[in-house]
Order: structure tokens, then sequence, then C-alpha cells
């Protein structure tokens, strides 16, 4: 079983390695995806019922879907593993706010946001570990919280390892993804698989789970 510090600190390590490059690459990510652009759209208007409370994109990285969760209307902040990656988030976005954090022990007080995002910033770790994070989620998430899942698909086979560009990443069906969620107090609002586009290797899924009350 690999040790939570040992894939962690890899993670941070190397994304912190190519955080310029990837920031480069990053900023224009939603400029030709309608279709991620509708879910987040819909988690942000899920977000914007009821009680407003501030929403966390866990695994900001440099800060751009941060961003755009702000254009959306939310009172969003981010948080990272790498410092590398926080450093370019705030000199780009001054006006939000980013925090140095892992997604698994996070400093927050119990039910203290109203959303929360995981873009692609799960799919790094091990499947034994996952849920504890979702279990984190729902501990930090209020009742009728909302949680949108961003990830690689495996396509009808089961948990899959493969060579991300950074560090090895995990490709999961999404009724499994979703019934980790659920074991963790979730419930499914809506999902969507979106085909690769051009470049891409693998199709991607999007969940969008709300807590319980």
């Amino acid at each position: 079983m690999t040790e939570p510090s040992s894939y962690l600190d890899a993670t941070a390590d190397a994304y912190g390695a190519i955080a310029v490059r990837y920031a480069e690459l990053a900023r224009t990510a939603l400029d030709d995806a309608p279709l991620d652009r509708a879910m987040l759209a819909a988690f942000a208007e899920f977000a914007r019922t009821g009680d407003h409370g501030s929403v966390a994109e866990l695994g900001c990285g440099p800060g751009y879907l941060t961003a755009h969760l702000r254009d959306l209307g939310l009172d969003v902040f981010g948080v990272d593993l790498s410092p590398v990656m926080i450093d370019l988030a705030r000199e780009a976005y001054p006006d939000l706010r980013f925090e140095v954090g892992s997604m698994d022990a996070l400093d927050l007080a119990d039910g203290r946001l109203h959303g929360v995002v995981s873009w692609y910033s799960v799919i790094h770790t091990p499947p034994q570990e996952l849920p504890s994070y979702f279990a984190e989620f729902s501990r930090i998430l209020a009742p009728d919280g909302h949680l949108l899942l961003g990830f690689f698909e495996s396509e009808g086979d089961p948990v899959t390892p493969f060579d991300h560009k950074v560090v090895t990443a995990y490709r999961w069906p999404m009724g499994d993804l979703a019934e980790l969620a659920a074991d963790a107090g979730f419930t499914e609002v809506g999902r969507m698989m979106r085909a690769p586009r051009e470049g891409e290797r693998f199709g991607h899924g999007r969940l969008l789970m709300r807590k319980a009350k």
C-alpha cells in the first residue's frame, strides 16, 4: 500500500516542477470546452441557491478555474498541495484567496462550505485512499452543499492507472466514483460523459453530487 505522505509529496513535487508551463497551458483550458463550462455553470447555479456560502476549489493549481468560478458569481477560494502552484495563482489572481493544503486534511470547520469542486484533483490518489477524500469533502460541506468532480473515465474498464504527463494517475468508472461518494453521504444530481477532443487520449467524466441533509 502506498503511504499517503509518499504520493502526496511526489504529486506536489511533480506539479511544482512543471508549474510555469502548466499555468500557461491551463489558462485557456475552458475556451473550447462548452460542455465543461456548462457543467461548471450548473454547479454554480446550485451553489448559489439557498444560504450563500463559500466554495472551495480543491487542487486549484494555478487558479484559472477558481477565477472562472468567481466569474460565475461564487465566493470561492483555492487550495493546492504545491506551494509553487499557489504562488502562481496568487500572482495571477491577487483578488482571490489561495492556500497550500491537502484535500484529505483541510483546515476548515465542519459544515463550513456550500460547494466543493475537485477538477481532476483526485486523479493521482491511489484508489484505496480515495474514500478518505470523500469523507473529508462531506465533513466540510454544509447539508445540501454540492460537490463537482472532474476526472478521466475508464470507459468500461475497472479503475486503471495510466502514464499521466505529470505523475501516475487513475481512470475511474463513473459508477464506482458515484458509489464512493454515496458511501460518504452524497446523492447524485447529474453526470456527464464527454468524448476526448483532438489531442486527448481518454473520455472525461463529470459527477455533480449533493450532500444529504
